[in-house]
């Protein structure tokens, strides 16, 4: 781990800044103290990152379960409740990853998988819209009674052109830096382009005042400042375990378990196909490390944690090399919140901003959509409907969106396509057909297999080969055994040949292969 610390360093302070706003954010968006989703921040750094053999994943609270963590709280009635159901999540993950269940990320295809990464993107730099404009929170731009006119004049209206010039001047410190700085001096690789573009936003808060260019207090980053030892301890809450017996926290746990882990296994699967270096990760083992994650989180007081696609795709794509750097990052957090609240707290949101769209943009870059559109609608559109799912819903909406369309491409092409190695004779009408049937029929080639066969003619002669066939699903053999009724009536002959010999006009297929059922 401590080998590429040079990498691992300069890209844990990109995620550390990154992770900041998101981790408040998203405590915010789940009706928790703030000071949980540093907390959830700190230990998804550490403590999974220590665990885990994720090289380039990151940890921390997660948007996607901010729903779920805002409905739990109001339903059992406190927070210190809902922390019981956040370590027995975590207890519940633990034995998941004892059962091996960590496989089940791997049934996700890989269309999803890039719709997935490219549909948060797009949600990322959607979501810095305020921050680059500098709105506040509670303006409504969009109105449907307002149309795309009204939504303009606000937008108009309510500018803050000290934020757009931060946003501006952060974007083209970061893009200046990768793209010409660090290929021209090591100098540059050294220091981070984001923290730069960081120290530019304090200077310029410190230095600019008035109305117009000067940064107002809700367009800063806002971090708990404790004003003594006692003050900061107390922010840590306890989960009340005298509710460990209510079954509306076991339902609550089982959810985020299942959720939390569900992310997680999606996570590592894109992430592992955004390593450079091509890394596998132990899918068991990270089921191990966010249980043990989320109990601790539950424990000090933390929102649950899962493996997330922003700060790990940010960790990637700032040069990260090993966990080492998230790791780091969790420690930066436990710094800061200890030692600097009051300079974090000068950070103008419009500069990280700056750093999320350039990671959204490079989540769903155009040329993406142009590789997923070269390869085909099979691909193409659960790629597109995952995206749509993830902007316009959310993230497990449009994962599922996604997957069941690509279940539907996979039946419609069963379909379309016979699934048999090798047909003989439709192309001549002599009145002879062969057929070899494929190594492997299920229930999903029923409907191709039923079509194949009704376009035999009458008085012909099919010859069905399974020599090479291993597997012969009952579905399928009850589509022949109905065929073999047919060609009775249209007077087709059907020689069956098998490992056994051949069989002219078999009484029963399914009898044959010894899967006839009394009823």
């Amino acid at each position: 781990m401590f080998k590429h610390l040079n990498k691992d360093f300069p890209a844990s302070i990109v995620v550390f800044f990154v992770a900041i706003p998101l981790c408040l954010g998203i405590a915010l968006a789940s009706g928790a103290p703030l000071f949980a989703g540093l907390i959830a921040g700190m230990v998804g750094g550490i403590v999974v990152g220590s665990i885990s053999n994720s090289q380039l994943g990151v940890s921390g609270p997660a948007a996607g379960l901010a729903v779920i963590v805002l409905g739990a709280i109001q339903s059992l009635g406190s927070y210190e409740i809902f922390l019981v159901a956040v370590v027995l999540a975590g207890l519940l993950q633990i034995v998941m990853g004892a059962l091996k269940a960590g496989i089940i990320g791997y049934y996700f295809p890989s269309s999803v998988i890039k719709g997935m990464l490219a549909g948060i993107g797009i949600t990322i730099a959607i979501s810095q819209i305020p921050n680059v404009f500098g709105f506040s929170s509670d303006l409504e731009i969009f109105s449907i009674d307002g149309g795309i006119g009204s939504a303009f004049r606000n937008i108009t209206d309510n500018l803050h052109y000290g934020t757009l010039l931060i946003t501006i001047v952060a974007m083209a410190i970061l893009l200046l830096w990768e793209k010409v700085l660090t290929k021209k001096s090591k100098i540059f690789s050294i220091v981070p382009g984001p923290l730069v573009a960081v120290a530019m936003g304090v200077v310029y808060y410190i230095l600019v005042d008035g109305p117009t260019f000067g940064i107002r207090d809700f367009q800063l980053v806002s971090v708990p400042v404790p004003d003594s030892a006692a003050s900061f301890f107390g922010q840590f809450s306890m989960p009340n375990f005298a509710e460990i017996t209510n079954s509306e926290v076991w339902v609550v746990a089982i959810t985020i378990a299942i959720v939390a882990s569900l992310e997680t296994l999606l996570s590592v699967e894109a992430i592992d196909k955004i390593d450079p270096l091509k890394r596998t990760t132990n899918t068991n083992r990270e089921l191990y490390a966010q249980g043990a994650g989320n109990m601790i989180s539950g424990l000090i007081g933390g929102l649950p944690v899962t493996q997330v696609i922003v700060r790990s795709s940010t960790n990637a794509q700032s040069g990260g090399r090993t966990k080492m750097s998230a790791i780091l990052h969790g420690f930066l957090i436990l710094f800061s919140i200890i030692a600097i609240p009051t300079v974090l707290n000068m950070i103008p949101l419009a500069v990280l901003a700056a750093v999320l769209l350039l990671v959204g943009y490079k989540l769903a870059k155009p040329a993406l959509f142009k590789q997923m559109f070269k390869l085909g609608k099979g691909q193409f559109l659960p790629f597109m409907i995952t995206i749509l799912g993830v902007v316009f819903l959310d993230l497990l909406m449009g994962i599922g969106l996604g997957l069941a369309v690509g279940i539907g491409v996979i039946l419609i092409n069963s379909y379309k396509n016979s699934h048999f190695l090798h047909k003989e004779g439709y192309e001549v009408n002599d009145g002879n057909y062969k057929i070899t049937l494929a190594e492997e029929l299920s229930f999903l080639n029923k409907g191709a297999i039923l079509r194949e066969l009704n376009e035999i003619p009458k008085r012909a002669t099919v010859l069905i080969d399974v020599r090479k066939t291993k597997v012969l699903d009952y579905d399928v053999l009850e589509i022949l055994d109905e065929f073999a009724i047919k060609a009775e009536r249209k007077d087709i002959t059907i020689k069956l040949v098998s490992g056994k010999g051949e069989v002219t006009n078999p009484d029963s297929f399914r009898r044959y292969f010894g899967l006839d059922v009394p009823v």
